[in-house]
């Protein structure tokens, strides 16, 4: 018995080893790929100004707000027992109902954090049936739950739930969460970050409207998604010679590609100036998809 334990004991190391050295490979290459697509790719200050040309809409943050914004970034990572090897691009979501807004950072491992933009977003809405409250985190985008893209078909309620043909739905997997209905008990949702209907929901963003995923306006998504910069993983597979289906022909190489989500509630009481509400008749307008 005594034997059995010891040899159960040594698969159980030697298997944490080969993770770890894996994780330590796999780390070791993100950093040898941003060191490469470095050459020649489009810098920060580059990233900020294409923001301000090509993401509509845009929310104008206040300096201390871009401050707290990138200190919460650093604090979320490193409670997640995470570090930077390289410089790279996150994105953060704050799910706060008076707040509703996503936000673009570069992070570097030793400079401050750098914001690049911030726009609009929509969370989970409780309060409906089969909708959760977006959990906060740090949720990495992996190979491990493929992205794909939005089929560009309405649902049985007429909606373009992932937005049109053709736009890209950021997969970050099976997520614990907070059911927003009944006894509000914890149970798991898919965790997905993706655009809406432009026609009938987009409008709604800055607002709790989703059933627990992240939503973006449509110029944003296009522009993480050409920009690659949340791809570290699928640009490493792609260097390493497995092209993910996924990844788009035409993508402008990017510094420092990332691969975190980052979930924050700041918690406030009150709906800060820079975020105000959207225009559109809530009341009025048509119901809620994805």
């Amino acid at each position: 018995m005594q034997r059995g334990r010891t040899l159960s004991s040594g698969a159980a190391v030697l298997s944490r080893w080969r993770r770890r050295n894996r994780a330590i490979f796999t780390m070791a290459w993100l950093f040898v790929a941003a060191l490469a697509h470095g050459q020649g790719a489009l810098q920060p200050a580059d990233v900020a100004s294409a923001y301000n040309r090509e993401v509509s809409p845009r929310l104008a943050l206040p300096d201390a707000e871009r401050v707290r914004y990138g200190e919460l970034a650093n604090h979320a990572l490193v409670s997640a027992g995470l570090s930077l090897l390289a410089p790279q691009y996150v994105v953060i979501a704050d799910r706060n109902i008076y707040v509703q807004a996503v936000f673009v950072y570069w992070l570097h491992p030793v400079a401050p954090p750098l914001y690049i933009g911030a726009s609009p977003a929509s969370s989970g809405q409780v309060g409906t049936f089969d909708h959760f409250e977006t959990p906060t985190g740090v949720f990495p985008h992996t190979l491990g739950n493929p992205d794909y893209r939005a089929e560009g078909i309405k649902n049985a309620n007429g909606i373009l739930g992932y937005g049109v043909k053709g736009m890209r739905v950021y997969d970050f997997g099976w997520q614990e969460a907070r059911q927003g209905w009944g006894a509000e008990r914890i149970a798991t949702m898919r965790l997905q970050m993706h655009a809406t209907d432009p026609y009938l929901l987009e409008a709604k963003l800055g607002t709790p409207q989703s059933k627990g995923c992240i939503r973006i306006p449509a110029t944003l998504n296009e522009f993480i998604d050409r920009l690659g910069l949340l791809d570290a993983e699928y640009e490493l597979a792609a260097d390493l010679g497995i092209q993910p289906w996924v990844l788009r022909a035409q993508r402008t190489p990017t510094y420092g590609a990332g691969r975190y989500l980052i979930v924050v509630d700041t918690e406030r009481r009150t709906r800060p100036d820079w975020s105000p509400r959207p225009l559109i008749n809530l009341k009025n307008s048509p119901g809620r998809s994805n």
